[in-house]
């Protein structure tokens, strides 16, 4: 009996921790928006770990040299360009300066801008700039200050500051060469909010792509797995988490972007997509494809039926990828010259 009462003591000691920390954590995050924050970025989570991000050519990628810029005083960020496979052998040894020249070669840049987690070093990222190397492309990307080795605290403002100041370097080097921006996951919500911003200065980018897109960063955090059982088990779930999501300053408002934007758009999209559900990508199509700022553009959605697998990361293993980058890049490149 004195042994069961002990298990019994400890299992009910156990249960009323649980129950505080539940309760506890709504409130801590109320009062705490920059713990939101922390959530939506998540930028302490570096992996690969232990990988040196000075040295792309540990990843694989050979031909890739690794740049600082500095966007603003104070903020440092960590930038890597590879060029196209075509121009491998003649990269081997070469510095920055030959790297920055290749910019202005007859090749068009990709600037891939990446999602939350992680550094320009993850690994589906870099089998994407492989992929992308291989077609043809310069692959230009970088972690926003607060990521990876990049200098700098992170927010919606920053991240897209950032975006602009590697895209006007890029434009500064390139030349007539076509510049083209692929935002993945959270990524898409800095590149919508990026060439929003060059179309009201009107200096569109020639394309724009965007990988497992969302809607607003509302609509994405409430669909989340975690934040659907959530939603379920505990009342207030709106109140206590989503709204200080906006109290940070925190919107990444895809569908409003849109509404601004001229320029061609290729939204890419898995069904099985488990982190940013399939219809906000498709909702977002919707919108983009009934929006004014379209109307002399091509706009397309391009869906991966869920038994290929790709999930929210893996489009890059499509073999159809390389097709229907050519077929609307193509047109693309024809609308730019």
């Amino acid at each position: 009996l004195y042994r069961r009462y002990g298990l019994w003591f400890r299992l009910r000691k156990l249960i009323i921790w649980l129950l505080g920390v539940y309760i506890a954590i709504p409130f801590l995050v109320k009062l705490c928006p920059a713990i939101q924050a922390k959530l939506v970025f998540l930028n302490f989570v570096r992996v690969p770990y232990f990988i040196d991000l000075k040295r792309p050519q540990d990843q694989g990628l050979n031909h890739t040299c690794n740049y600082y810029l500095q966007p603003e005083e104070d903020v440092t960020i960590g930038v890597w360009h590879t060029v196209p496979a075509a121009l491998w052998k003649n990269a081997r040894g070469k510095d920055q300066l030959w790297f920055e020249d290749a910019l202005g070669s007859s090749h068009p840049v990709i600037l891939y801008l990446h999602g939350n987690a992680g550094t320009r070093g993850g690994d589906h990222r870099v089998e994407l700039y492989k992929v992308l190397s291989s077609l043809g492309y310069h692959v230009v990307t970088f972690d926003y200050r607060g990521w990876g080795d990049s200098i700098g605290s992170p927010s919606e403002r920053g991240m897209t500051y950032d975006a602009l100041h590697v895209f006007d370097w890029i434009k500064a080097r390139s030349g007539d060469n076509p510049v083209y921006i692929w935002g993945h996951s959270l990524g898409t919500g800095v590149a919508t909010n990026l060439v929003r911003r060059l179309c009201e200065r009107e200096t569109p980018p020639d394309a724009l792509i965007l990988e497992s897109p969302f809607t607003n960063i509302r609509e994405e955090a409430r669909s989340h797995p975690f934040s659907v059982a959530s939603t379920i088990y505990f009342p207030g779930f709106d109140w206590f988490f989503l709204d200080p999501i906006t109290t940070s300053g925190i919107k990444f408002a895809n569908d409003e972007n849109v509404k601004y934007i001229s320029c061609s758009l290729l939204i890419l999209h898995a069904e099985d997509d488990p982190v940013v559900p399939f219809h906000l990508g498709k909702k977002l199509y919707n919108i983009a494809a009934t929006s004014r700022s379209f109307r002399d553009y091509k706009v397309q959605f391009v869906p991966f039926h869920t038994d290929l697998g790709y999930r929210h990361k893996y489009i890059y293993r499509s073999p159809e990828l390389p097709r229907i980058l050519r077929e609307f890049l193509g047109k693309s490149e024809h609308e730019h010259h």
